[in-house]
């Protein structure tokens, strides 16, 4: 049955529609009209879609937990292909709720960054009853690099002390299953059953072949720069996370050239760090003027996966409309995670997953007064 619901203001994900009427059948968006149709069920001031955080560690590093108990990371070995981020994913995570009422409905979880290659993400539903019903799809394979996987001695396994270690341990191992995959290849009959691949092993593959992404952890210029060389050496998909340090344009537009996007963030932290000591909302011109595809993180609990919208002022700052901010979080968001024939927009047959607000979102005293997933009424004021 076709629902409907009235907005003085809708933000579709592509463009800004004034006194109109969403129509949703079940989970599905039915379209966006100028008059109502089947059961009118609400009306509000403005009407977004869901919002989608393109990076986080949402339960798995639990709201009111010690930090011991974080399963954000794990600390068996410095690469680790197998580890699944769903599987420590806990949606009694109160974080959940919070995220739910302001109109964030989607996560992508991974493992976190202490090792080179730490598992597999996760794309999530924020109000399903378990993990299994949580997950909507995979995106990529996290990696990280720089600072982070050479500050990790103290944890067990195989654990190098300089950047040129690290990636020495990636080279090897990329190169030891490349190798494997060529005589796999060049074998026949017999021999060509001989050759096996662990599990792990056949990540590796899908991530030398291209089949899957690594979500690559970096944030300072030359640690992009030694990032591209391995990409080059390899033929690997990678998506840049964070690049937080960047502080000139260069390095940008190269990876616009290579059509590598750039999931950009957390713009809210505190600069912890060494190679976050060049941080600073204005590099966030760089990022924009350099054309390439962005997509936007709260890197959660880092930033509150809640107050994802709120990053959005910096590029408002930097010459956004408010339609562009809503991209940024909605549509921009879902393209990088290869969501966007689900999410992202209100098109019509696309999930009715969306937020009503009693006024414009960008007012800090407004909020949302009903949130729907898939055509569920999840929270209402």
């Amino acid at each position: 049955m076709t629902r409907c619901i009235h907005a003085d203001l809708i933000y579709t994900g592509t463009d800004v529609v004034e006194n109109a009427w969403l129509l949703f059948d079940g989970a599905r968006i039915a379209g966006v009209t100028a008059e109502p149709q089947g059961e009118e069920v609400g009306e509000c001031a403005v009407l977004t879609p869901a919002f989608i955080d393109a990076h986080s560690h949402i339960g798995m590093h639990r709201a009111a937990e010690p930090a011991a108990e974080s399963e954000s990371n794990e600390n068996m070995d410095i690469l680790m292909p197998l580890p699944d981020a769903l599987d420590s994913v806990q949606l009694d995570d109160p974080s959940f709720r919070d995220t739910v009422e302001m109109g964030v409905l989607y996560s992508c979880a991974l493992p976190g960054s202490g090792n080179l290659i730490s598992g597999r993400s996760a794309v999530i539903r924020h109000w399903a009853p378990d993990s299994t019903q949580a997950l909507v799809a995979r995106a990529g394979i996290k990696s990280a690099f720089g600072h982070n996987p050479r500050s990790t001695g103290n944890w067990k396994g195989e654990r190098p002390s300089s950047r040129m270690g690290v990636m020495a341990i990636l080279r090897a191992r990329l190169d030891e299953v490349r190798q494997k995959d060529a005589r796999y290849r060049a074998a026949r009959g017999a021999k060509k059953q001989e050759i096996t691949f662990t599990a792990a092993e056949k990540i590796l593959l899908d991530v030398l072949h291209g089949k899957e992404r690594l979500r690559a952890h970096v944030h300072k210029i030359d640690d992009i720069a030694t990032l591209l060389r391995v990409v080059d050496e390899f033929k690997l998909r990678i998506t840049v996370e964070h690049a937080m340090d960047v502080h000139e344009p260069g390095i940008f537009r190269e990876l616009k050239k290579r059509r590598i996007p750039v999931v950009y963030g957390p713009l809210d932290s505190f600069a912890y760090k060494v190679e976050l000591r060049h941080k600073s909302w204005r590099n966030v011109r760089h990022l924009i003027d350099s054309g390439v595809d962005i997509g936007l993180m709260t890197d959660h609990p880092v930033t509150p996966s809640r107050g994802l919208l709120l990053a959005t002022r910096w590029f408002m700052r930097h010459g956004y409309s408010r339609q562009q901010a809503i991209e940024l979080i909605t549509r921009a968001n879902a393209r990088v995670l290869g969501l966007d024939r689900h999410l992202g927009t209100l098109a019509r047959g696309k999930w009715a997953s969306f937020v009503c607000w009693n006024g414009d979102p960008f007012d800090l005293t407004r909020f949302p007064t009903a949130v729907y997933g898939e055509g569920e009424l999840l929270h209402q004021e």
